[in-house]
């Protein structure tokens, strides 16, 4: 029996749309990999409107939904990925801000998100806006972070994910963040000026490297805000591939409402709207983020 191009038999678009699909409403039948060791990723840009904060909650929400334990860390005294994982950041709540002063614990911090059982956040208050004033003077002020996250710590709660938000500067939040973890993802969006700034991370990068953390790796670079209408985007695209070769996902984040939307409603997109093309595509980058980590050998 024949069938019309584009019925979704076979290999054809509507097919896979719908496979990608079938993955985001269905997760229990679409678990992914535990990684080989617990990564810990800090998600870093200091230029804003990269979709950091976005990319950072829906990776982590991808993961969490198909059965990997994750952490998002709210670095970002803005508190956005904090709202997007429903979780409470009124002042006074155990925050990262008492984790990097040393008052609190991992755990103690630690709050489920409405999204998922396997995701925790511990939130940013308030509170955090003058933590980079205060860490000045502080002993190790560069390590506080990984002070906080020691392996008897990871382990009592039991994640194989910590993502780190960054806020949108190369302050002392931002090297804090970047010595605790093993690896970098970079958002760059599709757009116009796209790599302006990224040579003043990767060179803020590469001296955490020599000085701090000689294990940072620059690991994942993730394509955000695409628009398949304008040339532009398409340029952006292979100028990024041609610098920087396979650390680049395959998987593009396309520009989205809904993506945009979800936060109001203090929901990542997958919660949102599972089935748009923004939440597709962030479980696909998740799903991507994981198969490189069933291989790679990582610090615990």
């Amino acid at each position: 029996m024949s069938h019309a191009p584009g019925t979704g038999i076979g290999g054809t678009p509507i097919a896979e749309e719908a496979l990608r699909a079938a993955r985001v409403l269905h997760p229990d039948a679409n678990s992914m990999p535990r990684p080989a060791r617990r990564r810990v990723i800090t998600v870093a840009n200091q230029k804003g409107g990269v979709g950091k904060t976005t990319s950072t909650v829906n990776l982590a929400a991808g993961l969490a939904l198909h059965g990997v334990r994750t952490l998002v860390i709210d670095l970002d005294p803005q508190g956005n990925a904090s709202t997007a994982l429903d979780v409470d950041h009124r002042s006074g709540t155990p925050s990262v801000y008492e984790l990097l002063l040393g008052e609190t614990t991992l755990a103690d911090a630690a709050q489920a998100s409405t999204q998922s059982e396997n995701l925790l956040c511990i939130p940013a208050t308030i509170d955090l806006a003058g933590a980079e004033i205060e860490l000045v003077s502080m002993a190790q002020r560069e390590a506080r972070l990984k002070e906080g996250l020691t392996r008897e710590a990871l382990e009592a709660i039991d994640v194989d994910y910590v993502f780190i938000d960054c806020p949108p500067s190369l302050g002392l939040l931002t090297v804090n963040a970047l010595v605790a973890a093993d690896e970098v993802l970079i958002p760059i969006q599709c757009e116009y000026y796209a790599l302006e700034g990224l040579g003043q991370l990767l060179n803020n990068i590469e001296l955490v490297q020599r000085h701090l953390n000689q294990t940072l790796t620059v690991s994942t670079i993730l394509l955000t805000m695409y628009d398949g209408r304008t040339k532009l985007a398409d340029q952006v695209t292979q100028e990024v591939r041609r610098h920087f070769g396979d650390v680049v996902l395959k998987t593009i984040i396309p520009r989205s409402v809904k993506v945009s939307e979800a936060p109001g409603y203090g929901q990542t997109v997958l919660g949102y709207d599972p089935g748009s093309r923004g939440a597709m595509s962030y479980v696909d980058a998740a799903r991507e983020v994981a198969e490189r980590g069933t291989n790679r050998e990582l610090r615990p």
